[in-house]
């Protein structure tokens, strides 16, 4: 085996593990609860650019967002002003699940399907259009108003079955349907059309000094690089990568027959693969232990102390009753009464899950109109 193909072996075994560990966590949250598992909101970096605003004018997060999800987005653009949109690329599950159901689709159909170029091009400003309205509603709504539209988000409950991920996000489960379907034909489809996330990191990824050239005078033109990479970038025509479509994912250098033909560039320094692999593993990983290690990346909430109460409006849906009615410090049948739950329904069920019990009972909008206490 070369030394290229070991290196692709362990960019797919690296994404496939964040995909593994991050659903997990995901799994956990539904079964433990939010404050023993992060929810998959706190551990999307996007939520951090939604609260951005909500930060900066009253100190505080928008709901399921904490300090950590902010020091996560961070990162990830200082990843994007080094070596461009390398989270997409290296790092990202929800990219890499998109590139398992390209591979499948090229066995199915025996060659790489390509959108053709007049609908394609218009299609990738979509996902800056996606941007801009997903951040103003962020911002001006301080919630995580995307939420019932976030395929990634639909991915996260399916352990609550389809049933329950249907009622509360039917078209973030449409979409996520419509991306692996897409994918299947077109690699990468959410991220060429739709990621917010992807468009902010290539607006960003502009300013780095990070590229893949290529050396007419070494090339030798068979086209590889084309074909195997995963946004459809004329690699095989450039002299300089510097797209806000390339996903640093090295698929390209990696694959190139021709050594020395495509190599990356750190401002004028010739970097190896695996360099930049490492590169980007240490800066991203490095940061948050050291964020974690200064005690700024908590990802669930903090755990009351003595004396410490919610209010109404923080009540969680992972919460049972019973934990709902002592973190808010009121009656048991106070409470009842309060949240308008019928006395048939058990003190031990998830607020979340009183619908089951009782088919008409809206969680959320007898929450809302309660407000704080």
């Amino acid at each position: 085996m070369t030394k290229n193909k070991m290196l692709k072996y362990l960019r797919w075994g690296l994404l496939a593990l964040f995909t593994v560990l991050v659903s997990i966590a995901a799994y956990l949250h539904q079964v433990l609860g939010g404050t023993k598992a992060p929810s998959i909101h706190a551990l999307c970096p996007f939520g951090g650019l939604e609260s951005l605003y909500q930060v900066f004018t009253t100190g505080s997060f928008i709901g399921k967002i904490f300090a950590g999800t902010l020091t996560l987005f961070v990162i990830t653009l200082i990843v994007a002003l080094l070596f461009r949109r390398s989270f997409c690329g290296l790092i990202c599950p929800f990219g890499v699940i998109q590139e398992f159901f390209a591979k499948i689709g090229q066995k199915i159909f025996k060659r790489k399907l390509i959108m053709p170029a007049t609908i394609d091009k218009p299609l990738r400003y979509l996902k800056y259009v996606v941007l801009v309205v997903t951040v103003f509603y962020a911002w001006k709504t301080a919630g995580l108003w995307m939420a019932p539209y976030d395929p990634w988000s639909a991915y996260a409950h399916l352990p609550e079955g389809l049933a329950s991920v249907w009622k509360e996000s039917a078209i973030g489960l449409i979409i996520l349907v419509i991306t692996v379907l897409g994918s299947l034909i077109y690699d990468r489809f959410f991220c060429k059309y739709l990621c917010p996330m992807g468009a902010l990191y290539g607006i960003v990824g502009k300013l780095s000094p990070f590229k893949v050239v290529r050396k007419e005078n070494v090339c030798i033109d068979c086209g590889i690089c084309n074909k195997v990479c995963p946004m459809n970038i004329d690699v095989q025509h450039s002299l300089k990568v510097t797209t806000a479509e390339c996903l640093n994912c090295q698929t390209c250098v990696l694959s190139c027959p021709k050594p020395g033909a495509l190599e990356n560039q750190e401002a004028h320094k010739i970097i190896k693969p695996l360099t930049v692999i490492v590169l980007v593993m240490v800066v991203f990983f490095g940061t948050i232990f050291a964020s974690q290690a200064a005690g700024i990346y908590n990802l669930t909430p903090a755990p009351l102390k003595a004396g410490e109460s919610i209010n109404y409006d923080e009540v969680k849906g992972y919460m049972s009753i019973k934990e709902a009615a002592e973190s808010t410090k009121t009656d048991l049948k106070v409470f009842y009464e309060k949240f308008k739950i019928p006395a048939n329904v058990p003190a031990e069920t998830k607020m979340k899950e009183i619908s089951t019990v009782v088919t008409d009972y809206d969680f959320d909008q007898v929450k809302g109109s309660l407000g704080t206490k």
